[in-house]
C-alpha cells in the first residue's frame, strides 16, 4: 500500500470518527462542533497525543484504565498553550469518552 493510499484510508477513518461523534453528542454541543472540522479534528489530534505522551498505548495490559478528567485537563490545557478559544472541559471530557466508544466499536 502506497503512502497516499495510507493517507487516503486515514482520512476516510477521521471522517467517520467524527460523523459518530457528531451523531452522539447533544444538541447544544452539536452547535460548536458541527460546522467545525478544524475544532474538533484538533480536539481529537490532542486526545491522541494525551493517549501517546501518558503512555497508555504503550501499555502491555488487556485492560488500560484511562482517566477520562485528566484528558479532558490535558487537552483544555494545551489549548490554553497554543492560544485556542477556551474549551469546555465537560464538553471535552464527552468527546473523549465517545471517541473511546468508537475506537473501541472499531476495533
Amino acid at each position: 500500500m502506497s503512502i497516499d493510499d495510507e493517507l487516503l484510508l486515514d482520512e476516510q477513518e477521521t471522517q467517520r470518527e467524527m460523523k459518530y461523534i457528531r451523531a452522539v453528542l447533544p444538541n447544544g454541543m452539536k452547535d460548536n462542533y458541527a460546522t467545525d472540522d478544524a475544532l474538533l479534528s484538533w480536539v481529537l489530534e490532542a486526545i491522541a497525543s494525551y493517549y501517546y505522551e501518558s503512555g497508555v498505548l504503550e501499555s502491555g495490559a488487556e485492560e488500560v484504565s484511562i482517566d477520562m478528567d485528566e484528558v479532558a485537563k490535558y487537552v483544555c490545557s494545551l489549548a490554553e498553550q497554543e492560544g485556542r478559544s477556551s474549551l469546555d472541559i465537560q464538553e471535552v471530557k464527552l468527546i473523549a469518552e465517545t471517541d473511546l466508544d468508537f475506537l473501541e466499536q472499531d476495533a
